[in-house]
């Protein structure tokens, strides 16, 4: 008979382990979740790679739509933020595109982070019953599209590309070059092969007339 308040040495510890690392917890789920996508990517499987019970991943994260929201955010944040704050910082935006796509070629085939961006690969064919997960990638692609104008429009007003340029066409170009990149990457391009593809981007840009 079970002792009141006690457990017994076979029975689990309810709740988070007491050594739960969140950000540990999240590198795991990422590579599930990169691996299946997220609707195929089951709980008991999310659950095995973070080594915590349903219960305990309910209780961190909610339930699986936030816990790959956040995962997803973080994943944007510890490998791509930087990167997307030098694009704004170099001067000359020939060089800030060509360092941009070099950047992320060495990103997407990063041995410490899943192949292939997360926006791009783990939400694909999500089905609109996953509401909040559609909304939330599609508003991280739209960041990226947001900040690729963002530059081109400063380019523009410093008069490094013409007047009449298209900024938020070209943005669209570029988010979609480098989209296209992540799904090399998933199919197992060479960062040789990866870099040199990234470095067609530069030539997107309209010339000085």
């Amino acid at each position: 008979m079970k002792t009141p308040g006690v457990n017994t040495a076979s029975e689990k510890p309810r709740g988070r382990p007491r050594s739960f690392d969140r950000d540990k917890a999240l590198l795991r789920a990422l590579d599930i979740f990169w691996r299946k996508g997220f609707e195929p990517a089951s709980v008991a499987e999310l659950c095995e790679a973070m080594e915590i019970n349903p219960p305990s991943l309910y209780s961190a994260f909610g339930n699986k739509a936030k816990l790959f929201m956040e995962a997803v955010s973080y994943y944007e944040k510890v490998y791509w933020k930087a990167t997307w704050e030098r694009l704004e910082e170099v001067e000359n935006i020939h060089q800030a595109i060509d360092n941009f796509f070099s950047e992320s070629a060495d990103i997407l085939l990063s041995p410490s982070a899943p192949c292939g961006c997360m926006v791009v690969l783990a939400a694909i064919n999500v089905s609109q019953e996953s509401a909040d997960v559609v909304k939330a990638v599609s508003v991280l692609r739209q960041e990226g599209k947001d900040l690729f104008e963002k530059r081109l429009t400063r380019a523009v007003r410093e008069k490094q590309l013409p007047a009449d340029t298209n900024t938020a066409a070209l943005a669209t170009v570029l988010n979609t070059l480098l989209e296209g990149m992540s799904i090399e990457a998933k199919d197992g391009a060479t960062l040789r092969s990866l870099k040199t593809t990234g470095q067609y981007a530069t030539g997107l840009l309209p010339a000085n007339k």
